[in-house]
């Protein structure tokens, strides 16, 4: 995706939702794109799958998808592509699925609008895909209506839907919203594991940091429709470099926090997009802000001497440079550092479960004798 934009006309002016954004996704990896709402990441996705209702439109970038222009393509081409090799698991399950057809046949209907299977396969591939997703007792609950299940079943279904043809990018827009902590750890790690196993792409839209730090490779922050800072995870949150970023983070409780400590909170409130302020989008907010901020919106450029990318002008001053590259190289040495006790404590727990076999072994020939 390249300087994508992204507008809704409406009586008082035009509204753009999307101002430039650009980002890649690669083949396996896990992008989580975050902000508060309003930030334009809903529509983000929305503008990729081509499902933007009118008045909504793409008023200019581009977005490629496996070498093919997807603003380009036709609908009824869209409409091969999107399921097929593009899946979006949205918001909100029981709105998406249709009350009153079986979660089965929905699954079913997917797979057949993308594929030449007959109905008995694609019942049995729905079934095995409720399977995969670890729902129990596949076979029955394919029979049930969405309101015979619970949220996080829902979920699931959603997910085993958008899977169920094998797609190369899959889009997951607040996949836990509304469930509880239990559910959201389930479904978090149901997506990492699906990741691993189908070596997908997964565009992962969330407001929750504390869901990025789970799974995600990198991380793209967006304000007012717009990319503020990209990344590594490990890089960002060991030291974000925009102030909007570095608010983000601050928001989040920390067990160590005196009980008496009122929770950090970014001052003000989004601006109104109808009236959005001549400098920085952030400025009006921001804790660092310059007259320059006031007056001049920054472009989003790479660090020099690292991989990241931000918007602000802080960091055209080279002595901020100098930190933001000092410290994100001590974020690669922290991080190589639980890499490896990570892989140590895998190793000792593999040799422990290793001992524990060959008492078992033993003890076990004792019997025979």
């Amino acid at each position: 995706m390249h300087d994508l934009v992204t507008e809704f006309p409406t009586r008082k002016g035009v509204v753009r939702a999307v101002n430039g954004v650009s980002f890649d996704v690669e083949p396996g990896e896990i992008l989580a794109v975050v902000g508060e709402s309003g930030s334009g990441k809903s529509v983000t996705s929305l503008s990729i799958m081509r499902l933007l209702q009118d008045p909504g439109h793409v008023a200019g970038g581009s977005i490629t998808f496996d070498g093919k222009d997807l603003l380009a393509a036709t609908e009824s081409e869209m409409e091969q592509i999107r399921g097929a090799q593009i899946s979006m698991i949205f918001q909100e399950p029981m709105t998406s699925l249709n009350p009153v057809y079986r979660v089965g046949d929905q699954i079913v209907e997917a797979i057949r609008t993308h594929s030449d299977m007959s109905k008995k396969d694609a019942w049995a591939r729905a079934v095995e895909m409720l399977r995969v997703v670890g729902i129990p007792s596949p076979e029955e609950r394919a029979r049930d209506f969405p309101h015979q299940m619970s949220g996080g079943m829902r979920q699931r279904v959603m997910i085993a839907m958008a899977l169920s043809c094998d797609p190369k990018l899959l889009i997951a827009d607040e996949p836990t919203t509304a469930l509880d902590v239990t559910i959201q750890a389930q479904i978090l790690e149901l997506i990492y594991k699906l990741r691993n196993e189908f070596n997908m792409a997964v565009l992962l839209i969330t407001h929750d940091l504390g869901v990025v730090s789970e799974v995600a490779d990198r991380v793209v922050v967006m304000y007012c429709g717009q990319v503020v800072e990209e990344g590594e995870k490990f890089e960002l949150f060991e030291y974000p470099l925009h102030p909007y970023t570095l608010g983000l983070l601050r928001s989040i409780p920390r067990l160590e926090d005196e009980a008496s400590e009122r929770l950090y909170m970014i001052k003000g409130s989004v601006p109104n997009p109808l009236d959005m302020p001549s400098g920085c989008p952030f400025s009006d907010r921001c804790e660092r802000v310059t007259e320059r901020c006031r007056r001049e919106r920054p472009e989003l450029k790479e660090v020099p001497g690292t991989t990241r990318r931000v918007r602000c002008f802080l960091y055209d001053d080279e002595a901020e440079v100098a930190h933001a590259v000092e410290a994100t190289e001590k974020a690669h040495v922290v991080k190589a550092k639980l890499e490896a006790e990570e892989r140590e404590r895998i190793e000792r727990a593999r040799k422990m479960s290793g001992g524990a076999e060959v008492t078992v072994e033993i003890e076990e020939e004792e019997e025979v004798r």
